[in-house]
């Protein structure tokens, strides 16, 4: 036989009740929406390496933030298993070397600089440009109810590595509550909850992630000629990009720069296609040996793309 505090047993059948009714809602409860799963959508083939720096921080709620934006966002992207994603400690390592920005306020020029040296493919930057946690609730007679609401937004861009254009630019925004009450003096009493902060953070990177994964599956895929010895050509593309044996690569000599006349960005370089390759075999993780089947022999730097629809998958 279930026994009550001797204040229930004063109080008529109905108004107990009613209070046993009010005890069971009081729990704290956290509100989050679903996040959309994000998806390789069948595309196969090596996979780009994709640096993903520190995002800036716009508010009044610590560099925090941006560090944990940054790290979501990475997390989102290893699960597609699409592209190697350059640790946190060789980024900041390189770019101190380089004296280069860590956070999303790098512009264009400096991301393409950065990509150069992380031989990136791409660099994905944003920023936290809206934060806030607020108490809602009420104080009745015998209940309270207090919701603490966390709202994010979150802003990012993908930079071509090679052009310094942005590719893709978007806002998310998320929202988490967290909702506790009392009865009587009985149930939870609201505090502050930091987990709100990185719940409201992940959904509004999630909202946008799919997309961002969509963007960059679309960049061609590509290497550079790191060594020559005779007709034996080094890539510096293994193992861990994906790079298969028999793939057949399209090699260009980039020549000057194109800029825009209206923004004065580069857009591109001027290419001169030198044949094609094919490669032999994985040297380890990021080395490749092939061959010329097609064309005059490249140099060292040449830039080697993967070609769409001539390799199985890609």
């Amino acid at each position: 036989m279930t026994r009550f505090p001797s204040v229930f047993r004063a109080m008529p059948g109905a108004l107990v009740a009613l209070l046993i009714a009010g005890l069971t809602g009081c729990g704290g409860k956290q509100t989050v929406r679903p996040a959309e799963p994000v998806l390789a959508e069948k595309i196969t083939g090596p996979r780009l390496r994709i640096a993903v720096v520190e995002f800036e921080n716009k508010t009044v709620y610590g560099s925090r933030l941006g560090t944990a934006a940054a790290d979501i966002l990475v997390t989102e992207l290893a699960k597609t298993n699409r592209f190697i994603l350059i640790e946190r400690q060789k980024l900041e390592k390189v770019m101190a070397e380089q004296k280069l920005g860590l956070t999303g306020a790098v512009d264009p020029d400096t991301a393409a600089r950065m990509g150069k040296v992380l031989g990136a493919a791409a660099i994905v930057s944003g920023a936290v440009s809206q934060f806030g946690v607020h108490t809602e609730g009420s104080d009745m007679l015998i209940t309270e109810s207090k919701r603490q609401v966390a709202e994010a937004v979150v802003d990012v861009r993908i930079i071509d590595a090679e052009t310094a254009q942005i590719l893709f630019a978007e806002s998310g925004k998320g929202k988490t509550v967290n909702s506790t009450g009392s009865f009587l003096g009985l149930g939870t009493r609201s505090s502050y909850d930091e987990a709100l902060e990185g719940k409201a953070l992940r959904e509004a990177i999630t909202s946008f992630a799919a997309n961002v994964v969509a963007r960059l599956v679309q960049i061609p895929w590509s290497c550079r000629v790191a060594e020559m010895d005779g007709p034996t050509i080094y890539l510096d593309a293994g193992l861990a990009s994906g790079l298969e044996v028999g793939s057949i690569l399209e090699v260009i000599k980039l020549g000057a720069e194109i800029k825009s006349p209206s923004t004065g960005l580069v857009i591109g370089h001027k290419e001169t296609r030198l044949g094609r390759l094919k490669v032999l075999a994985r040297m380890g993780e990021d080395a490749s040996t092939a061959q010329m089947i097609e064309g005059n022999n490249p140099a060292r730097g040449d830039l080697c793309r993967m070609m769409r629809g001539v390799n199985p998958g890609y």
